[in-house]
């Protein structure tokens, strides 16, 4: 029931998504849109041709990010880990610098800053390994040492930029944005989300078995190494795959799978599924007030889930963190 009542939720999200934007359409045009696609005017451009596509991609960026949360806080056993940990981002940010001032053509950069966050977490998962496993506070430091490192070379290169266009460019995508998004994003993303899915959704009967601690995971039979790889994959793959869609938007992958383990407990098999529709619901909304809030002026959608993120991590640091087990 709670999973329906959450789908119903992501129902409602992406109509509001598609209804509100910074050119104004009234119910009953968008309603006309979306039975007659074949349509000529303009209601049916903006609704098929530039909402849908961002509602959905919304959507998608916002369910992977929360199941990459839900793997990680999982496997690590602490409910302040974020999927950007992996240092994805801080790569992809790197590599999109680097991209821009050398002046990549613009439909190859995101595809960069995949390959680049998803480099960075395979090198993350290099230096974390102990044995065949890893061990999770390498995992964090080695994550929390290259972000900053990475964090340090895109300021270094924002600096060189100052004089030129090319800084604002970055900028902006190091806020997270959606605009200009079309299904041809989604299309070249979609195989790596799809294995991250899968790989996410074999890994659920050891992540159980994980929140009970290593020792007590391998006493039923788990493969902790191997579960452990499977796990860090699925999120390196989701995170990465978000990070090229829409760059960095924080705090998703942390506050969805804490709001779905109050709701639905922490069993994987049920808080999976619930987080990553409500991380579909919660970044579509999102997304639609950051379009609409000073329209026709849109907020970067980092920024806006920064002003919601910061106050609930501060709530989650200093109330819940040691009540997760």
């Amino acid at each position: 029931m709670k999973l329906l009542c959450a789908a119903a939720f992501v129902a409602l999200a992406l109509m509001l998504s598609v209804g509100v934007g910074a050119a104004f359409l009234s119910p009953s045009d968008v309603l006309n849109a979306l039975l007659h696609p074949q349509a000529n005017s303009d209601a049916n451009t903006i609704v098929w041709t530039l909402r849908i596509p961002r509602a959905c991609i919304a959507a998608v960026v916002g369910a992977a990010l929360a199941l990459a949360g839900v793997l990680l806080q999982g496997m690590l056993r602490n409910p302040l880990v974020d999927p950007y940990l992996t240092g994805v981002s801080a790569g992809a940010a790197a590599a999109i610098s680097v991209a821009v001032a050398a002046g990549v053509a613009a439909p190859f950069v995101p595809a960069l800053g995949f390959l680049a966050g998803l480099a960075t977490a395979i090198l993350v998962a290099a230096i974390a390994r102990r044995g065949t496993g890893i061990d999770a506070n390498r995992l964090i430091l080695a994550g929390v040492s290259l972000s900053a490192l990475f964090s340090a070379f895109v300021a270094l290169v924002l600096t060189r930029l100052q004089q030129g266009g090319y800084a604002q460019t970055i900028i902006a995508w190091l806020a997270g944005s959606l605009a200009g998004r079309g299904w041809h994003d989604l299309t070249w993303t979609a195989p790596y989300l799809v294995i991250g899915l899968l790989l996410a959704i074999l890994s659920i009967p050891a992540l159980n078995a994980l929140r009970l601690g290593d020792t007590r995971a391998r006493a039923v039979g788990v493969d902790v190494s191997r579960a452990q790889w499977v796990i860090l994959a699925s999120a390196a793959l989701l995170t990465a795959s978000a990070v090229a869609l829409c760059g960095i938007v924080g705090f998703v992958g942390l506050i969805v799978p804490h709001m779905a383990r109050r709701i639905i407990g922490t069993d994987a098999r049920s808080l999976a599924p619930l987080a990553a529709l409500f991380g579909a619901a919660f970044m579509a909304v999102a997304d639609a007030v950051s379009r609409t809030l000073f329209a026709p002026v849109e907020i970067p959608i980092g920024v806006l889930l920064a002003f919601i993120g910061v106050p609930t991590f501060l709530y989650l640091y200093l109330h819940e963190g040691r009540r997760f087990a």
